[in-house]
Parts: structure tokens; sequence; C-alpha cells
């Protein structure tokens, strides 16, 4: 049993130095892998905030764009209001110019009428 007791110790000495490393590795390892995930948790509640506050934003966007439609409604409902108005004023002002023609044609037409009373 003494060269199984030796064969023993000696793996033991070269064996037990190793693993003692390996399982140091192990920790450190682990130690850094506990920080990364800490680290991701806090990025992962940093984006969860960002996407809450980006949905906020966009419906606040939403919104806005709604006001902004019923205004444009609203707007082009006037502009077309105000363009029927204008065509009836442009009608009413061709006949006052017509009007105002034909006041100056009956006017020389009574002239003439006069003119030719008085020759006769």
């Amino acid at each position: 049993m003494d060269i199984k007791e030796a064969i023993r110790s000696g793996l033991k000495e070269l064996i037990l130095p190793e693993l003692d490393g390996i399982k140091n590795e192990n920790r450190e390892i682990m130690t850094k892998l506990d920080m990364t995930n800490k680290r991701l948790d806090d990025i992962n509640l940093h984006l969860a905030d960002q996407s809450r506050r980006i949905d906020e934003t966009n419906k606040r966007i939403d919104e806005t764009n709604k006001r902004i439609d019923k205004t444009k409604d609203f707007l082009i409902a006037r502009i077309e209001e105000i363009n029927r108005r204008l065509d009836r004023l442009y009608e009413v002002i061709v006949r006052r110019e017509e009007h105002e023609k034909l006041e100056l044609r009956i006017m020389k037409l009574e002239e003439t009428v006069s003119l030719i009373k008085e020759n006769v």
C-alpha cells in the first residue's frame, strides 16, 4: 500500500493546487457574472423607463395630431365659406359695373333723343 499511498500523495500534490486555482477562478468569474447581471438589470430598468416615456410622448403627439387635424378641418371649412362669400361679392361687383355701364348708355341715349327732339 505504500505505492498506492505514494501515488495518491503525488496526485494530491499535483491536482489539489490546480483545483484550488480553478475554484478561485470560478469564484472570480461568478463575482464578475453577478456584477454583470446587476448592470444588465439596471440597464433593463432604464430601458423600460425610456420605453414608458416614449409611449407617453407618442400619446401626446397623437393628441396633438388630432387637434391639428380638427383645426385643419375647421380652417378648410372656413376658407371654403370665405371663398363662397368672395364669389358672391364678385357677382355683386360685376352687376354693379354692368349697371353703371347701362346707366351711361341710357344717359347717352337720352342725350341723343333730346338732340333728335330738338332737331325735329
